[in-house]
């Protein structure tokens, strides 16, 4: 039986703003929930074929919840963008787990996502069953993280969302090279949205804020200590083999402090990989399934 289609709920965090998180399959489900977050930037869109699969999922169905952080997607904006912050989005995180009691879970966290993971696995270990982190790690390379700084909150206006298929193209498509046409205009449908007459970034662009204070001639504090808190779950890693903000040898010296670790290298994508093909929601279907059973 197809699980029922995905709903839209609205929470308070902590703070009062609305955020927004989009639910898939029964929240009768047996298997263990999977929490969705996305890249700094992102909204619940990114997620939906791997919600809808694992949520359909005739062996093991899951109950799926996607978030968006406060100032992306339909959660309410922040009117100080100090607040969008890792502190303050775990809380808004936990806000959410705890309203739609879907604790413990597995999370699936797409860069910025993944790293709330890691932070959430050292404040309360026990909210997480296990973790995929998409194209994520304790080190960030500080190339991958300029190149970042460089387009959010700083997109050209596009015309039309053809239009804006061109602009993403332009900007990604030596880390996506395989992507259609059809593919980069469905990119466009995710990344904009009418707005007053016009197409706007499907977040506020008040986010480029929380990039000014990076250095980039000094790397970033590693998050060894918070990965090292996974050490009892299972951890699926997924790395865009064009990614230039996870590197391979970040993921081995990962394999060396967490043996178990389960990767899979997405080709021909950068950061970060979709999680759309059916041969890579195939492989989380079964980390998930892994997670039931550990």
């Amino acid at each position: 039986m197809l699980a029922a289609a995905p709903t839209s709920i609205f929470i308070s965090a902590p703070d009062g703003l609305r955020l927004h998180a989009r639910c898939h399959g029964r929240r009768s489900a047996s298997a263990l929930p999977v929490l969705c977050l996305p890249g700094l930037a992102r909204t619940v869109a990114d997620f939906d074929a791997l919600a809808e699969a694992l949520a359909n999922d005739a062996a093991c169905p899951h109950r799926v919840i996607a978030l968006d952080y406060r100032g992306r997607g339909q959660s309410g904006y922040d009117r100080n963008p100090a607040n969008y912050s890792f502190p303050v989005e775990l809380a808004d995180v936990l806000a959410v787990a705890t309203a739609l009691d879907c604790l413990p879970s597995i999370i699936v966290g797409t860069s910025r996502g993944g790293i709330l993971a890691m932070l959430l696995a050292a404040l309360r270990p026990s909210a997480i069953a296990g973790v995929v982190l998409n194209d994520i790690g304790p080190v960030i390379e500080p190339k991958g993280l300029m190149r970042i700084k460089g387009y959010v909150g700083k997109l050209p206006q596009p015309e039309s969302f053809e239009d804006g298929a061109e602009i993403l193209r332009r900007l990604f498509d030596h880390q996506f090279p395989k992507l259609t046409p059809d593919d980069w205009l469905v990119a466009a449908h995710r990344t904009f949205k009418q707005e007053n007459g016009a197409l706007v970034p499907t977040y506020d662009v008040n986010l480029a804020k929380t990039m000014e204070g990076i250095d980039f001639e000094r790397p970033l504090p590693p998050l060894w200590a918070q990965f090292d808190a996974l050490a009892n779950v299972p951890v699926m890693v997924i790395r865009g083999a064009n990614s230039d903000l996870l590197s391979a040898e970040t993921v081995e010296a990962m394999r060396a402090r967490h043996p178990a670790l389960e990767t899979l290298e997405v080709p021909d994508q950068g950061h970060a990989p979709l999680l759309a093909e059916a041969d890579v929601i195939a492989r989380i279907a079964q980390f998930a399934a892994r997670c039931d059973g550990a």
